[in-house]
């Protein structure tokens, strides 16, 4: 191994070290707090398995907490890949699933599926995923096609498919006359509480071989941000990597917006910290986003369940408002 390789694998291993840390950290932090009053000796023994068996703090904990945590690490996860992906093909750093209007598109195909009445899988998933799959191909046309890495228009037609999106999806809400309307409501802005231990084996077990596929590709990323005709000579097939970068990361979204809605911004947020700090390497930046896109949606999600005195309010609410100045932030920043 020479040292290039070798001093790459030792950031590789250092990143990931420290950004698992972090995650296991946001992990306890996720399962130890809530609107449970409890001693903190007591939310340690049962995270650690001596807890009084049949206890209500056990139950919260493992039955309740458990699932949603593992929920949002894996939306943080492939949010803020997703983001990181349409960067590097779109050369945009504000590039990302929701304002490109491929969570848009995922939310129709998913509220469409709710409202006939599928399983959440496969049933709104596969819907979800053909949603987004309409609403990426109507933004490509609209960006004129000639190459799908032109990142200005491609940015403006997502804009706008994604306002075209959300008019859909307030018609179709308004024809909704039953009981779902409230639970889709909430579901839109980004809901983690219907957090299901088995559901969440089935999105692990659809997201894992995708997120092994990006980072796979990690380095024809690179050579992506080199410009087209550098990463042709370098033996990059341009189409072929593209369309694999955009169906893999398109399908990704889609089970995660079919499993808790829309959630903005992550993938702006995440990838564009990291960057700032680790460098434009994607070797890198993947796994960085992986872990750290993680830890990000565990803590939005546990702020989500304390900030509010009664009750919770939606996961999405906490990520815009993080997400939305710093995209307001980047876009004056792009303009000078």
């Amino acid at each position: 191994m020479n040292s290039k390789a070798s001093s790459l694998l030792t950031r590789l291993l250092a990143v990931s070290f420290l950004s698992l840390i972090v995650l296991l950290v946001a992990i306890i932090l996720g399962l130890a707090m809530g609107s449970t009053e409890s001693s903190i000796n007591e939310i340690f023994q049962s995270l650690l398995g001596k807890g009084t068996e049949g206890s209500m703090l056990t139950a919260i904990i493992w039955q309740i907490r458990f699932p949603r945590v593992l929920l949002a690490a894996l939306v943080g996860a492939t949010l803020s890949l997703g983001g990181l992906v349409f960067q590097a093909l779109l050369r945009n750093p504000l590039a990302e699933p929701y304002i490109l209007g491929i969570s848009g598109g995922s939310a129709i195909g998913a509220i469409i599926g709710i409202l006939i009445g599928w399983s959440r899988f496969p049933g709104v998933t596969l819907s979800a995923f053909a949603g987004s799959m309409t609403t990426l191909l109507i933004v490509l046309i609209m960006s004129t096609g000639r190459t799908i890495l032109k990142k200005d228009s491609l940015l403006l037609s997502g804009v706008m498919i994604n306002a075209f999106c959300s008019a859909i999806i307030m018609f179709l809400i308004s024809m909704t006359q039953d009981a779902k309307l409230h639970n889709i409501m909430f579901w839109l802005m980004g809901d983690l509480s219907m957090a299901d231990i088995e559901q969440v084996g089935i999105l692990a077990a659809m997201l894992l071989p995708g997120f092994i596929l990006l980072f796979w590709l990690s380095h024809s990323m690179n050579l992506l941000l080199m410009g087209k005709e550098m990463a042709q000579s370098m033996g990059v097939n341009i189409k072929a990597v593209t369309v694999t970068l955009l169906l893999s990361t398109s399908f990704m979204v889609s089970a995660t917006v079919s499993h808790c809605g829309p959630l903005g911004f992550v993938g702006l947020v995440i990838p564009h910290l990291l960057r700032l700090i680790l460098g434009p390497d994607h070797r890198i930046l993947v796994p960085a986003c992986i872990l750290g896109g993680s830890a990000y949606m565990v803590i939005c999600d546990l702020l989500a369940r304390i900030l509010p005195q009664h009750g919770e309010m939606p996961a999405g609410v906490v990520t815009a408002l993080i997400g939305a100045p710093l995209f307001i932030f980047l876009l004056k920043r792009a303009r000078r």
